[in-house]
């Protein structure tokens, strides 16, 4: 089992990630990794100093109007890699769509966006794929999310 989504009814970015690696799992929050660029690039592109724990992630996320969660809700992995990936279930995003005012949704990494597309068609339209930020995609610079510090163009 996944995380629940973590969103607020501001919430207007809406990032999506595969699913849950084992240390974050481990730690019950997303990202949990320290070898992960997600938190760490966030910050950077915010300004902002990276967040040390839970509660200074999630006061990150809020202040930014970011909502958090797993496109797979549930699955069979042995370890993280996205690779190993069986038998998942997708995550209901009606959850955060009925509740905020989403109008931008990121992926984090290929997976993400691959299952995305297939079960949301109808989101493609507000949603960009970036590079992943896990330790394993090792041509990941910071600069290549930057879209998601800029305000959405109309």
């Amino acid at each position: 089992m996944g995380f629940e989504p973590f969103f607020g009814p501001d919430s207007e970015i809406l990032i999506l990630g595969s699913f849950p690696s084992v240390i974050s799992r481990r730690e019950n929050f997303y990202y949990a990794n320290p070898r992960n660029r997600f938190w760490s690039t966030l910050a950077l592109l915010f300004g902002e100093e990276t967040p040390k724990d839970v509660d200074e992630k999630k006061s990150l996320l809020k202040r930014r109007h970011i909502a958090l969660w797993d496109i797979v809700a549930e699955c069979d992995i042995r370890g993280s890699l996205d690779g190993n990936i069986k038998n998942y279930v997708v995550a209901d995003l009606g959850k955060i769509l009925s509740v905020a005012n989403i109008n931008r949704i990121f992926l984090n990494g290929q997976t993400a966006y691959k299952i995305f597309k297939k079960h949301y068609p109808e989101l493609i339209p507000i949603a960009t794929a970036l590079p992943s930020t896990s330790p394993a995609n090792v041509s990941f610079r910071p600069n290549m999310w930057e879209l998601i510090s800029l305000p959405k163009k109309m």
